[in-house]
């Protein structure tokens, strides 16, 4: 692991750190240990937060045993099922309590030690996100390098905010502005782009990060989730340009059709009014189911209209996850008060 440096210079906060976890038993313990030896000066108060997302093996009761022998300020968020990444991180996110939230993978291969930097670049330099950049990434070069340098650069393209490194799940947020959108999917990497909608992208930067190769546990990821990247970012396309007006879009491609079709049977009326026998002429049946397809894209639209008005105005979390609740699992937690100024922030 990295040596531990001297802590930055660090503004009044308080900090949450979400790591999601599935079938990571091997790693709840290392990391536990290696967050608190980073963090063992920090000054503000600071929680740590799991999120089990569904895992199979023992990770759940890693997690407990890490909280009896640690303290409250280790929270463990337990979903009922496997939601997969995007829902996890939104179910920590959703239970963090500080002002400043990070959010990083439990595989070890992300080092907390690049915390207090980022924090510190957060909050010193007013940006509303500093993103990981794994410049050193160790991982392989066919199934994990050459697709995500890929997939970086149509992210970066098609939303228009340039990034080196889009998948690194190392990432500091201003609390209030994460909290404003939501996640769902596999949207966790395009998180970036998410926030650009909601802040400018001049308060959006990146910071170089460890990288370290996984050792314990086994990898979630493999050469299909390139081909579910390029899918999302479709998805992402249309949601960044019509989310709050698909009327537009599906209106566009409606009257586009509308068009065509009026001119096909236009063109067939002519030929009935000249004399000629249309009944057989597929040209007919043609302009028919252009038209008729053109109506139901502007119906569309306005249906769209209609569920996103009221999918953006009800609030809740849009039903990304389900949260288990255990007698004893309180949502109220403590905080691991900084070695510098314990009195300084009320509970």
């Amino acid at each position: 692991m990295t040596a531990i440096p001297a802590l930055p210079s660090l503004p009044e906060h308080r900090l949450s750190i979400v790591i999601p976890l599935y079938n990571e038993e091997l790693c709840v313990a290392p990391m536990v240990e290696r967050v608190h030896e980073c963090l063992a000066d920090y000054p503000w108060p600071w929680e740590l937060i799991f999120v089990d997302d569904g895992s199979r093996d023992d990770t759940l009761k890693a997690i407990h045993k890490a909280i009896v022998e640690r303290g409250s300020h280790i929270r463990c968020v337990e979903l009922a099922r496997n939601f997969k990444q995007t829902a996890a991180m939104q179910a920590g996110i959703d239970a963090a309590e500080g002002d400043v939230i990070v959010t990083l993978d439990g595989d070890l291969q992300n080092d907390p030690v690049d915390i207090p930097r980022m924090v510190a670049r957060l909050l010193n330099e007013d940006l509303d996100l500093v993103a990981g950049w794994r410049k050193n990434r160790q991982d392989g070069l066919w199934l994990r390098k050459i697709p995500s340098r890929i997939a970086n650069r149509l992210i970066g393209r098609v939303t228009g905010l340039r990034l080196h490194d889009y998948g690194c799940s190392l990432k500091a947020f201003r609390g209030e502005v994460i909290k404003s959108v939501r996640l769902y999917g596999e949207m966790h990497r395009f998180i970036p782009a998410w926030l650009a909608t909601v802040t400018s992208p001049r308060r959006i930067d990146e910071e170089p990060v460890s990288h370290h190769p996984r050792t314990l546990g086994e990898s979630k990821y493999g050469i299909s989730r390139t081909f579910r990247v390029i899918l999302d970012l479709l998805s992402v396309y249309f949601f960044l340009r019509f989310r709050d007006r698909p009327g537009h879009f599906f209106g566009g491609a409606g009257l586009a059709l509308i068009a065509a079709g009026s001119g096909i049977l236009g063109y067939m009326a002519i030929l009935k009014l000249l004399g000629e026998s249309i009944g057989s002429r597929p040209l007919l049946m043609l302009g028919f189911f252009v038209l008729l397809g053109g109506l139901q894209c502007i119906l569309t639209g306005v249906l769209a209209e209609n569920l996103s008005r009221v999918y953006l105005g009800g609030g809740g979390n849009g039903g990304s996850y389900v949260r288990r609740y255990r007698k004893g699992n309180s949502l109220e937690s403590s905080w691991h008060q900084g070695q510098q100024h314990p009195e300084s922030i009320k509970q």
